[in-house]
């Protein structure tokens, strides 16, 4: 399994069909922000997000999106945040908040943010 950091130093892609992103490396996703949308409750239920661990990735559903390619333009960004598998959730210093964006093809792209980013707490 790859961790984040081999993910953003090697520039390697996630994947995205229809409303479903597949990340190329385990985590705790603690928030998601999608348009104007804050998500914290992953659990199964018809709103809002819903994650799935696969063994050599992570999946998650936005529900409420058909589409995500089709709502995220080239200047906007789903933010998360996340805590790698394997890191102390309750430490702070281990959540990590990263971008990710449909960029055509399937191709999900992952960044870090830098903490000159606005994100909405």
């Amino acid at each position: 399994m790859k961790s984040l950091d081999e993910i953003l130093k090697n520039n390697i892609s996630g994947m995205y069909y229809g409303n479903r992103v597949l990340l190329p490396f385990h985590c705790t996703v603690l928030k998601a922000v999608i348009e104007n949308e804050i998500i914290t409750d992953f659990s199964i239920k018809e709103k809002g997000a819903y994650i799935n661990e696969c063994p050599e990735y992570i999946e998650i559903y936005f529900v409420d999106h058909s589409d995500l390619e089709a709502i995220i333009s080239k200047y906007e960004n789903i933010k998360l945040v996340i805590v790698e598998k394997g890191k102390d959730i309750f430490d702070f210093n281990m959540h990590r908040k990263i971008a990710i964006r449909p960029e055509g093809k399937h191709i999900l792209s992952i960044k870090e943010l830098d903490e000159n980013t606005i994100f909405i707490e």
